[in-house]
């Protein structure tokens, strides 16, 4: 976690837009809200928008400016989503920056072969079990949508590995709100029963909608059955510039914003103080592939003044960095997660995913999460900033020390050289024949020698008695369900 505005002196901030560009595009979210409306397909969120005076032509809603400004009003400007002991709790709020992987990645690169293969069960524990070691790892998402199990169910697998591998919080995802259900079951089984769970959420759900201005049953209904049992609600989505919006980032910054504003009135409307975040993956698209860039600079551009607008308004915010189009963890992926990461920092997103994406949000790297582990501390150094005070700018102990002198024989300068100089745990400082002595291995050989190691010694956190047992009898009851509706044996 990445806190600004917590000390006396400045520090380096990113600021896209001013509070008259942030109003001009809430105001004309408003209008596209009112005179071109949203495509809803879940039948309660349509009931709800009815009952509160929408305008509903079939599946079609125009939903009233100052029904968005209540829900707006409505909506906590920071709330908890809890880890297993309280300095693993994440506080969401502006200015607390929460770094953590992304999902559904259809593709992962296998940490002992390094091949690119289809994601199957063991990869989110394999993610959970590397972010529980990397401090800059604030909460999990799984990297991966399993291949080996039955399609629908594949957000409870990765869950139910999530939560017993690592005590960090979970962001997690599903289509039906039956499959919410069967999470939830499960996060209270971890939780110690329902009633605990409800104090104490150690979950947060994350939802989408389809651009331009569509929201899905499936999504739409869960994210309406989450705030229902009092879980946090993330709603994300594009479009992606160019193809799902017109090409400028103040058109796509308007689409963005309309529809998830659509999905803020409808959780506020039906449960008003529910706790939920907007965010954006709002990447351009490549001229020649007609493919999102996640790499672009425009992703990050955009995203930071996404959190502009979310500040403006006072809604919490989910951003993207971490992710990269390289299909393999190499120079481009350094150079493109170091932008993204520094710039949403710098931006103060409560939360922050999509960390350890390759190839457009198609392969998730362990690799790359580590290396983004290190380029995330390094953005810490820098928002640190520089603090200039008598007792740092040391003139007496300049004056001891004299000209021509250095200071490491001094205790109370050395004292101060790990709090005040970065150092690596992954990156090579040492001088050329120390490296060569070293065995000459490259980046990439030790951040795969770090994978193996953090996998090694790693193991699924100790559950009280019977807790496995009905967290399989859920797994299990799931299956049952699915096999009959569609026939299986």
């Amino acid at each position: 976690m990445i806190i600004l505005n917590n000390s006396t002196h400045p520090i380096p901030q990113l600021r896209v837009l001013s509070d008259s560009q942030c109003q001009e595009i809430y105001s004309n979210s408003l209008e596209v809200l009112q005179r071109v409306g949203v495509l809803v397909h879940n039948q309660k969120a349509l009931e709800i928008l009815k009952q509160a005076g929408c305008q509903v032509d079939g599946e079609r809603v125009r939903i009233p400016a100052g029904l968005v400004q209540r829900a707006v009003a409505t909506t906590p400007h920071q709330f908890t989503v809890f880890g297993k002991t309280p300095e693993l709790d994440m506080r969401i709020e502006m200015d607390r920056v929460h770094f953590g992987p992304g999902p559904t990645c259809t593709y992962f690169i296998d940490p002992e072969t390094g091949e690119r293969r289809r994601a199957k069960r063991g990869d989110a524990a394999q993610v959970a079990k590397m972010c529980e070691n990397l401090d800059n790892m604030d909460y999990l998402m799984s990297l991966s949508i399993l291949d080996d199990v039955t399609a629908v169910l594949s957000p409870l697998y990765e869950f139910a590995e999530m939560i017993t591998h690592s005590g960090k919080p979970v962001a997690a995802w599903a289509t039906t709100p039956e499959v919410f259900d069967d999470i939830y079951q499960v996060a209270a089984v971890i939780a110690g029963g329902e009633d605990k769970l409800k104090e104490k959420p150690n979950f947060a759900f994350f939802g989408t909608y389809e651009s331009p201005l569509k929201l899905a049953d499936g999504q739409t209904g869960c994210m309406i059955r989450a705030a229902e049992r009092g879980i946090p609600v993330i709603c994300l989505g594009g479009p992606t510039v160019g193809l799902e919006s017109p090409p400028t980032g103040a058109s796509a910054l308007v689409l963005y914003l309309a529809a998830s504003l659509s999905a803020l009135a409808i959780i506020q409307l039906y449960r008003p103080g529910s706790a939920m975040m907007i965010g954006v993956a709002l990447s351009a698209m490549d001229l020649r592939t007609a493919r999102p860039a996640y790499g672009s600079p425009e992703m990050s551009l955009y995203t930071a003044a996404a959190m502009d607008i979310a500040r403006f308004l006072g809604i919490p915010f989910m951003g993207t960095a971490g992710a990269s189009e390289s299909k393999q963890v190499d120079a481009q992926a350094g150079v493109e997660i170091a932008f993204q990461i520094l710039l949403s920092a710098m931006s103060g997103a409560p939360m922050v995913h999509d960390v350890g994406f390759l190839d457009c949000a198609d392969i998730g790297s362990l690799e790359l999460l580590i290396l983004a582990d290190e380029a995330i501390s390094m953005a810490k150094r820098i928002l640190r900033g520089v603090e200039v005070t008598p007792q740092t700018m040391m003139v007496d102990l300049i004056e001891k020390v004299g000209p021509g002198s250095n200071f490491l024989s001094q205790s109370k300068a050395v004292s101060l050289c790990k709090q005040e100089i970065w150092v690596p745990k992954i990156f090579d400082r040492n001088p050329y024949t120390v490296w060569e002595r070293n065995g000459s291995k490259s980046t990439d050989e030790r951040l795969h020698e770090r994978v193996l190691t953090i996998l090694d010694k790693s193991h699924a956190l100790p559950l009280p008695e019977g807790y496995p047992e009905e967290i399989q009898r859920i797994l299990e009851k799931a299956e049952e369900r699915y096999h009959i509706s569609t026939g299986t044996t």
